[in-house]
């Protein structure tokens, strides 16, 4: 029985919230997610109506990308996985990661998906 542990959304947050710390303008650590999700795209965004737009949007994303590997697991990213890489355990962790892009990357394999 394979064990999946996935939470793109969740890696999303945790990488805006080290970016704020990085700049040097760390958010608080009472921040909740949506807070932090809200200062990130108040960045760019012309509006806090447009900011909260981009914040729903992005999670929708992150959400439907993590159902459909979920939904694809067995039958199309496994075998995927098992062709690619020697990994050939049970075991798999997808994290959402920024790298020359956006991609899902399975920690034990290194397979990537480019999002």
């Amino acid at each position: 029985m394979n064990e999946l542990q996935i939470d793109l959304y969740q890696d999303w947050i945790n990488t805006v919230k080290e970016v704020f710390s990085g700049s040097g303008s760390p958010l608080p650590e009472t921040v909740t997610d949506k807070e932090a999700a809200l200062a990130y795209f108040l960045q760019t965004a012309e509006s806090s109506e447009d900011a909260e737009q981009q914040l729903e949007a992005n999670k929708e994303r992150l959400l439907t990308a993590q159902q459909i590997i979920l939904d694809h697991f067995e039958t199309a990213i496994l075998p995927d996985i098992r062709s690619r890489t020697s990994y050939t355990g049970d075991s798999f962790t997808f994290k959402w990661v920024y790298n020359q892009g956006e991609h899902v990357v399975e920690q034990h394999s290194m397979y990537r998906i480019p999002l």
